[in-house]
């Protein structure tokens, strides 16, 4: 009996233990696993590489670069807030040259590694600088992890468009924002194994997935024009605010969309939520006369009145509804022609057109001019403006909206109106994607191109292409003899108009008579046009500038649509000019005959509205009073002689002939003391150009575009002062 109760005591015991095995080692298995993994092994995300922001030629405007975080394993500090002090040091300034948020202060280290035993960030994404004086001090438990940074190369080149990243690699606005899943990829896992003493012994990692590559309707040159303007203009008006947009006619793409003031994505901790605001597609205010472009549209394109036809704009005041509207106090019209009324920017004409179209006709234009609702643009904070229904306007509501009032627009809403005239009648939406994913291809601009074959499903016919004929030239007379003047450009034609709209008061509610926005609306070229173009100025009030935005912002626009279609290689469509003396020809002035037609002053001209400060001024300046004393030196041969044909005239001749040409019209040794030594400008862009022939009291004609791959004469000949060199320039 005692043996059997032995047995049994054995059995029980056995028992007992199988038991136990079976429900630590079978039935709770996992999870005695898990609590052993996370005792030996500290898990890490490692964040993926965000995708490229690439502009329509692929250059990189947004790009992931790598950089050093540093972490610490707080159970193998011994002196932790002598470890921290030095740390602190160094980091808390070391991601920027200015001190940093409280994150990295010693303070917010040490509670950091006192809060934890296995893993403590001390920094993230040092500067190779601060990273090589951490990695200086040697300190115990300190160690160091690559993660992927945003970068913007051009610093704040298209800021608001690209927005920025916060520190965890997540987009805050702009297209990093609105694309942020497809930018950012599948994160990836780094497992690090550690002994009982929390000693890391190695580590596994599993590869993040890459984020999706953007490629942008953006052009990057373009761009940089549209915010160079721009800065001028902020500063010459003192403007609280400033956009500017430029549109594809053809596609409805955004080539550039500057807005001013700005700031360093790279440097997003130190910018303020004002800096961040995209003016073009999130800010509405009343458009004034550049609305009226509507109201003329639909009034030719309803048939209402033709061109030329007359319109009594009875002395510059109408009253309708116990409402008077008057014209601007200058100007007491009588009967003009209904181009003339555009080109004054008449308010009488423009409210008697919409009286005669009738509430429901004009609104239904309104509406598909695209005001009154989102574009769609890829960008985020994007706002429909502010439009009623006519059952909600009130008895003088027709008149105000006529003239710009009781509507709210945005920037991009103007610029898609333009275009739509411009592009002979078609709504094409905006947009600022072209492409996504590998495999990426560039979509260089090419001026000229029609409207796509099929249409989009969202563009629509808005006004009928004779229509939107006559319109363009109303536009063009607006620039040349009315309210744009300032808007010509030098070599090209083109077409806007002004508006000037009163702001409201927060104080009183009402309209104010010191606070306006100035604005100017065009396109160019005329006949063929590739871009338009809106410039808004929020408030300009300095500088000696009139708030008016013919004297505003047409001169932006001038400069923008300059640059841009001098870069894009738009042949000319009207004769160039010399520079007038005040930097602009008076309405109606004759301009006067060129004696060179590749002379300095086409090609400076196409820079127009250079800021006062500028270099390339001082240089133009220079330049013409070289040509000045040259021409006394040597007068021009008299009519009636037979004048001598210039071995470089002519594109066709080999070099040998060049070479021949320039031996006997240029001395070698010793040059006569007013002769001039031609500088070499092979390699140069062609600003750079300009900026040496016309410091060197030469002439200039320039072929091609891009770099120069060629001059004629040779560097280092002796010339006489306003001589012309010909480059020839390629990409």
């Amino acid at each position: 009996m005692r043996y059997w109760i032995v047995c049994l005591g054995f059995f029980v015991w056995v028992g007992l233990i199988a038991s136990k095995l079976l429900w630590l080692q079978i039935l709770r298995h996992q999870e005695f696993v898990e609590k052993a993994q996370k005792q030996q092994q500290h898990t890490f995300e490692v964040a993926p590489r965000r995708g490229v922001l690439f502009d329509r030629n692929l250059r990189e405007l947004a790009m992931t670069v790598q950089a050093d975080s540093v972490f610490a394993v707080p159970s193998e500090i011994d002196d932790k807030p002598a470890t921290v002090r030095a740390l602190a040091r160094i980091v808390h300034v070391g991601n920027d040259s200015s001190p940093v948020d409280a994150w990295t202060s010693e303070d917010q280290i040490l509670a950091r590694v006192n809060a934890s035993r296995g893993f403590a960030w001390i920094a993230r994404r040092l500067s190779p600088e601060a990273a090589a004086k951490v990695k200086a001090l040697n300190l115990k438990g300190i160690y160091f992890q690559k993660e992927f940074q945003r970068f913007y190369p051009d610093n704040e080149i298209a800021a608001q468009v690209l927005g920025y990243v916060g520190v965890d690699d997540n987009g805050l606005g702009g297209m990093e924002q609105k694309f942020d899943g497809r930018l950012h990829g599948e994160p990836g896992r780094m497992y690090a194994a550690m002994d009982a003493r929390r000693h890391v012994m190695g580590s596994t990692e599993r590869e993040p997935e890459s984020g999706e590559n953007l490629v942008l309707s953006i052009d990057e040159q373009i761009q940089f024009i549209a915010e160079k303007a721009l800065d001028a203009a902020m500063q010459r008006t003192r403007a609280a605010n400033g956009t500017a947009v430029v549109q594809d006619i053809h596609t409805g793409q955004i080539l550039a969309l500057a807005i001013r003031p700005t700031f360093n994505p790279n440097d997003f901790r130190h910018t303020t939520p004002q800096l961040l605001r995209d003016h073009a597609v999130s800010d509405v205010y009343e458009p004034g006369s550049t609305f009226k472009l509507v109201t003329y549209a639909s009034a030719i394109d309803q048939g209402i009145v033709k061109p030329d036809d007359k319109i009594d704009c009875q002395g510059g005041a109408i009253t309708f509804n116990g409402r008077t509207i008057h014209d601007d106090k200058s100007d007491h019209y009588g009967v003009i022609t209904i181009h003339e009324a555009l080109e004054h920017s008449s308010d009488v004409a423009a409210v008697k057109l919409a009286l005669r179209m009738g509430p429901d006709h004009f609104y239904q234009y309104i509406r598909n001019f695209g005001f009154g609702s989102k574009s769609g643009l890829e960008l985020p904070g994007e706002t429909r403006g502010l439009l009623r229904p006519p059952p909600k306007w009130g008895s003088t509501s027709i008149g105000s909206i006529a003239i710009g009032q009781e509507i709210g627009v945005t920037p991009l809403q103007l610029v898609s109106m333009v275009s739509t005239i411009a592009n002979g009648g078609v709504y094409l939406a905006p947009h600022v994607v072209m492409q996504a994913s590998a495999p990426l291809t560039a979509h260089p601009f090419h001026p000229g191109e029609d409207l796509p074959t099929p249409l989009p499903s969202d563009a629509r016919r808005v006004i009928s292409t004779l229509s939107a004929a006559e319109m363009r030239k109303m536009m063009e007379g607006v620039v040349l003899y009315g309210t744009g003047r300032q808007a010509q450009l030098n070599g090209y034609s083109s077409g806007g108009k002004t508006g000037t709209a009163q702001k409201i008061d927060p104080a009183t509610h009402t309209y104010s008579k010191t606070m306006h926005i100035a604005s100017f609306t065009g396109f160019a070229p005329v006949n063929s046009p590739i871009i338009a173009v809106a410039v808004v100025l929020d408030d300009p009030k300095g500088g000696g500038v009139s708030y008016y935005g013919g004297a505003a912002s047409a001169p932006v626009f001038a400069e923008i649509a300059q640059h841009t279609l001098e870069y894009l290689g738009v042949p000319h469509d009207i004769d160039l000019r010399p520079p007038h003396p005040a930097g602009k020809l008076s309405p109606n002035e004759v301009e006067p005959e060129q004696e060179h037609t590749g002379d300095i002053s086409a090609l400076v001209a196409a820079l127009n509205d250079l800021p006062p400060d500028d270099p390339l001024r001082e240089a133009v300046d220079s330049a013409h009073a070289a040509s000045a004393a040259a021409a006394k030196t040597h007068p021009a041969p008299e009519k009636n002689q037979p004048k001598q044909e210039s071995p470089l005239a002519s594109d066709a001749q080999s070099e040998q002939e060049i070479a021949s040409a320039e031996k006997i019209e240029a001395p070698l040794s010793p040059p006569q003391p007013n002769m001039i030594k031609v500088p070499s400008l092979v390699g140069a862009p062609v600003r750079q150009v300009v900026e040496q022939v016309a410091s060197a009291g030469l002439t200039l004609q320039v072929t091609g575009r891009g770099l120069v791959r060629s001059q004629e004469p040779a560097a280092g000949i002796f010339v006489q002062p306003g001589t012309q060199v010909i480059v020839h320039c390629a990409r």
